[in-house]
């Protein structure tokens, strides 16, 4: 009997199971949070939250036990460096999951798993600039009243250019292309 022995399978078999489990954990590293289903995210998370505890030790064994999941040398490197070192006063809890509703083909639950601390360069923030306002450190622009007039080059000798060919422009549409907002629902009515 498999008494106590509840775990997520993702409808795999073992080894395959452990190889998109590991997988998901190499994006969650590299990118710091990944969009993934719901059943994914819980199976991650336990091998996360191990390998940022053996990053935490550095140690050369826990290295190599890093490396035996994650097989990129570089990528336990910054696991050791970079991520444990951001998690040194936490004694747990070092992702995060939160639940994003259902996928629209599907309607499988949608999670992202992510880092509870996130280096502040992953963070992307656009700054839109008014009508008007110069970036500070950026250069302004002269007015073309006030440019220093400079001299036209004269070209050495005057040859007779060959007439190119007009350029056929490509259809915009592609292959059933305009069937594509036939079908196409809007979120809203979801």
């Amino acid at each position: 009997m498999r008494h106590s022995k509840a775990r997520l399978q993702l409808n795999r078999f073992t080894s395959w199971r452990k190889a998109t489990v590991a997988s998901l954990v190499r994006a969650l590293f590299i990118h710091q949070k990944i969009t993934t289903t719901l059943a994914r995210a819980k199976a991650a998370r336990p091998l996360a939250e191990k390998l940022i505890s053996l990053g935490k030790k550095d140690t050369l064994f826990a290295r190599r036990q890093a490396y035996k999941i994650l097989g990129d040398h570089q990528l336990v490197s910054a696991l050791f460096k970079d991520i444990a070192a951001r998690f040194t006063k936490r004694t747990g809890g070092y992702t995060r999951i939160l639940g994003l509703g259902k996928r629209r083909g599907d309607s499988a639950e949608m999670a992202v798993l992510s880092l509870t601390e996130i280096k502040e360069e992953a963070k992307k923030h656009r700054v839109r600039k008014k009508a008007g306002e110069i970036k500070p450190g950026a250069k302004e622009e002269i007015p073309a009243k006030e440019q220093p007039v400079t001299e036209e080059k004269k070209p050495k000798a005057e040859t007779p250019e060959k007439e190119k060919p007009p350029i056929i422009q490509k259809p915009t549409k592609k292959f059933l292309g305009g069937l594509r907002g036939i079908f196409k629902r809007e979120r809203d009515s979801l």
